[in-house]
């Protein structure tokens, strides 16, 4: 009876341990055959990151092009533009030059083609892009079990915004990646640090050093992680003498030594770009936003209908050090003037996997006498709440990731695609781009060595004057009639519909026809509405 009795108690503990332990549970969860290797994981993620890079086809922020591709054609071609950035080095060359190889492969295999040139781009940060999926999948898993990791995967790889913009070739499409890849390898970050070996951190440590060199803000978010590595582990001089400082200078020397080698001096870029950005305020020269935007507008219209999911997972997950980190990256970022989506762009992930843990938490059904059920595969017939959850995510997350990735701000990326096919057949001789400064994509795409002219709009150093394209909008014939007594005829002119109305007149007077107009935008971003781009050519032409 005595060993009955014990056996019962020893049950009754088992019961009790997996009904209030939701994420111990979940770790005993046999994984499907989808998911049964990492190998497989990245396979389908790089599937769908590739089809993805195919299917954005619109035009999002001019860094995309002008402080990436645009950089790395430079250095790979001999021609291209580099910004302002570039002059006051306030850019590192370690994100473009990957793009460069890039060229340069294509170069010698002569599959430099037009086609290629703004598809390999995207291809290549496909890949990158399912290599942070694959993390976002196994930090998940060490951190809440395998069937939570499978949600925050679903959600990751069905956000519209994700969807948008991580395949796209910004700073901080792979400053994302190596965020998710750096925190999965961070002791502190874990549920239990003490159980993961001291040279996780040290790989840890490297990708955050690179982080900080690609996007030297990338820093908001590390010095939140070493300074809770630093409370919880028990050798903290180790910590800072033996890992941190020596990981942390190699890396800057070796970033350091690579744009000594790409500017032609030494050229301590994070304190140029601290001085620009933080200490002189120069990126408010590009706008600013109220503190609050972030909150009330940017990241929630980036989690857009997995914002209730997200909050409902930090609240019954309880994992206060991820959601910290969110909160602590909004809040910093929050209290610079000049705000973006892309910015807080590596927190996303995190709170899309807190979105995974409450469908997780949906997707497993109680049973008549109270207790979880197991898990049923993702591909079986769902509860009826959960049908609900995940048809209400894909209704509005899927229609918004594609008309974003395929309609919306396309024609600026469709325009250079078109004189980019005519200037390889020799039917474009130059181009004048009578439009706001990068609204379109530039040598990278056109890929051949023409004068081509843009309006600049480089930071004044007199406050209050007014730069090239900010002249231009506000008096368009003013402005390209002076421009006109000194320029160079061009064979080509590419503008908007909204300024080409009141330029009709100055484009016959200089013998100007429309050849080709390409539709853009259905509603107004922050401007009028540019609803389509015109090419004009020079009769004859």
């Amino acid at each position: 009876m005595r060993h009955r009795k014990n056996i019962a108690i020893a049950a009754d503990k088992d019961y009790i341990e997996v009904s209030n332990s939701f994420d111990k549970e979940e770790k005993r969860i046999p994984m499907s055959n989808l998911f049964s290797s990492s190998k497989r994981v990245f396979v389908l993620c790089l599937a769908i990151r590739m089809v993805n890079s195919l299917l954005v086809q619109t035009y999002f922020n001019p860094d995309e092009h002008w402080q990436a591709l645009e950089v790395a054609h430079h250095i790979t071609f001999g021609y291209g533009h580099l910004t302002w950035e570039w002059e006051k080095g306030i850019r590192s060359y370690l994100h473009p030059v990957l793009f460069s190889l890039l060229y340069k492969v294509l170069a010698v295999f002569h599959l430099d083609t037009p086609w290629l040139m703004v598809r390999a781009p995207r291809l290549l940060q496909s890949v990158l892009s399912a290599i942070g999926d694959l993390y976002l999948y196994k930090l998940s898993q060490v951190m809440f079990g395998e069937h939570v990791a499978q949600w925050a995967l679903f959600s990751q790889l069905t956000n519209w915004f994700m969807f948008f913009c991580i395949t796209r070739t910004l700073s901080n499409s792979l400053e994302t990646v190596l965020t998710l890849v750096g925190l999965y390898y961070w002791p502190s970050m874990r549920v239990s640090p003490s159980e993961v070996p001291l040279v996780s951190r040290k790989w840890g440590l490297v990708v955050a050093a690179l982080a900080c060199a690609i996007r030297p803000t990338s820093a908001i978010t590390w010095v939140y992680v070493g300074f809770l590595e630093l409370f919880l582990t028990r050798h903290r001089l180790k910590f800072i003498f033996l890992e941190v400082v020596p990981i942390g200078v190699l890396v800057l020397a070796l970033v350091c030594l690579l744009d000594r080698l790409m500017y032609g001096l030494w050229v301590l870029v994070p304190l140029n770009f601290l001085k620009f950005n933080f200490l002189s305020s120069g990126g408010d020269y590009y706008g600013t936003h109220k503190w609050h935007w972030y909150f009330t507008q940017g990241f929630s219209v980036m989690l857009f209908t997995f914002l209730p999911f997200s909050i409902a997972g930090i609240m019954l997950s309880k994992q206060w050090k991820l959601s910290g980190l969110v909160a602590w990256v909004l809040g910093l970022y929050s209290l610079l003037g000049h705000k973006e989506f892309r910015f807080v762009l590596p927190v996303l992930p995190i709170a899309l996997m807190f979105s995974g843990y409450s469908l997780a938490k949906i997707r497993r059904p109680r049973s008549s006498d109270g207790e979880k059920k197991g898990p049923i595969s993702i591909c079986t017939r769902c509860p009826s709440n959960m049908q609900l959850a995940v048809f209400f995510l894909l209704a509005t997350n899927l229609p918004m990731a594609f008309y974003m990735s395929l309609v919306h701000q396309r024609g600026t990326e469709d325009v250079m695609n078109y004189l980019s096919k005519e200037a390889h057949n020799g039917r474009v001789k130059s181009i004048l781009f009578l439009t706001p400064c990068h609204a379109t994509p530039y040598y990278s795409t056109l890929h051949r060595n023409l004068p081509m002219r843009f309006l600049d709009c480089s930071p004044r150093e007199e406050e209050g004057s007014l730069d090239e394209s900010d002249q231009f909008l506000m008096d368009p014939v003013g402005f390209a009639s002076e421009f006109a007594k000194n320029w160079s005829l061009p064979s080509h002119i590419v503008l908007f519909d909204s300024q080409e109305k009141l330029l009709k007149d100055f484009l016959v007077l200089h013998s100007f026809h429309e050849i080709r107009r390409f539709f853009h935008a259905h509603f107004k971003v922050d401007r009028d509405l540019q609803a389509s781009v015109a090419v004009y050519a020079l009769e004859g032409q």
